[in-house]
């Protein structure tokens, strides 16, 4: 009997150190939380969805981790890689696709990287989480001189610290992020950082304005800042056209509202990918029909997907969004020039 007692003991001891290393853990890697006014989609606390949709909760991801069926992914070792890009684009713009959410924009003068990841995970340990798949498009050291950063959100597939600090180091960019996400940039050493709400607008040269605008998803990166920070798309106004990138959501009637507010749009980055299951992955993830959807909302001209065949994220594989865009795309209608899948380092060039 004593020996029963004694190892339950041990037993619940175990389980109590676990829970305080999972806490410490989880509050090491949390970021800093935003403080500020209550607005319509901050409750003093933490930030909300339009429409008040949440992201699901762990029984959900319980759920969904028991019954997972993924699709497979493999490790592409010798994609293309492409050419060192210009210095500058001073007429029209160039969009070079790097991969995931990553993108150089190059217009009116300006080098835009969007969600720079050049890291081989998104995660906040090197040991684990989710594995790159594809190397980056454009290599680091290829990069032209970057003028500015924009983050959608905290998320380790969308701020990589690793990648930020060598940014700041090599090209000391001026960097935009939404409400409270700023702080936590700030401590990787720059003070070149301005937060923006949704429908803030920041003047970036005598040429071009960003826009803050609404996405449908969550904040953190621990397990004491869920949503703590914002998370947003950004509309790019150039002298050559408003250029769209949507950061990560789910779908929502804010998509027609931006098209009516801003009007057309020469060019979007949209998500198709992390979107299985639907059940589980609909309040932050938009499926390729609904990227369509999107396109049409927001009144673009061209899109390019994104945020798919990188990191495995979800369920559906490295395939299985570029099957099911193709297919929506020819059951929408749209002439396939209007959607388009760039391969890693290649670019669509738009003329004034």
């Amino acid at each position: 009997m004593m020996k029963i007692k004694t190892v339950m003991i041990w037993v619940l001891a175990f389980a109590l150190l676990m829970v305080v290393i999972f806490n410490f853990v989880g509050f090491s890697i949390s970021s800093p939380k935003y403080s500020g006014p209550r607005t319509d989609h901050f409750n003093g606390k933490t930030f909300e969805n339009p429409g008040d949709v949440k992201a699901k909760g762990l029984t959900d991801v319980i759920k969904w981790a028991s019954n997972r069926k993924r699709q497979p992914w493999i490790v592409e070792k010798e994609p293309y890689i492409g050419p060192e890009p210009a210095g500058q684009v001073k007429a029209g713009i160039k969009i070079t696709f790097v991969n995931h959410s990553t993108f150089l924009i190059q217009a009116n003068g300006m080098n835009i990287l969007t969600d720079p990841v050049w890291s081989d995970r998104t995660s906040p340990f090197r040991f684990a989480g989710p594995k790159r798949m594809r190397p980056p498009g454009i290599t680091f050291e290829d990069l032209p001189k970057i003028d500015l950063v924009i983050i959608s959100h905290n998320h380790y597939d969308h701020l990589d610290v690793s990648t930020m600090r060598d940014l700041i180091k090599h090209h000391n960019p001026g960097i935009i992020t939404p409400l409270g996400v700023g702080e936590f940039v700030r401590k990787m050493g720059t003070d070149n950082v301005e937060d923006l709400d949704w429908w803030q607008e920041q003047v970036i040269s005598d040429d071009m304005n960003i826009v803050c605008v609404p996405a449908q998803h969550f904040s953190g990166r621990g397990t004491f800042d869920r949503d703590a920070t914002l998370w947003c798309g950004y509309i790019i106004q150039s002298k050559s056209g408003n250029i769209y990138f949507a950061g990560d959501s789910g779908y929502g009637d804010f998509f027609k509202l931006i098209g009516r507010k801003y009007g057309k749009m020469k060019v979007s980055m949209i998500p198709i990918g992390a979107y299985l299951p639907q059940w589980f992955m609909s309040p932050i993830h938009i499926s390729p029909e609904e990227a369509v959807k999107v396109h049409q909302d927001v009144n673009s001209e061209i899109s390019i997907a994104m945020h798919y065949g990188t990191f495995p994220l979800a369920d559906d594989g490295q395939q299985q969004p570029i099957l099911d865009l193709k297919d929506a795309i020819n059951r929408s209608g749209l002439n396939k020039d209007e959607f388009v899948l760039l391969d890693e380092g290649k670019s669509l060039v738009l003329k004034d």
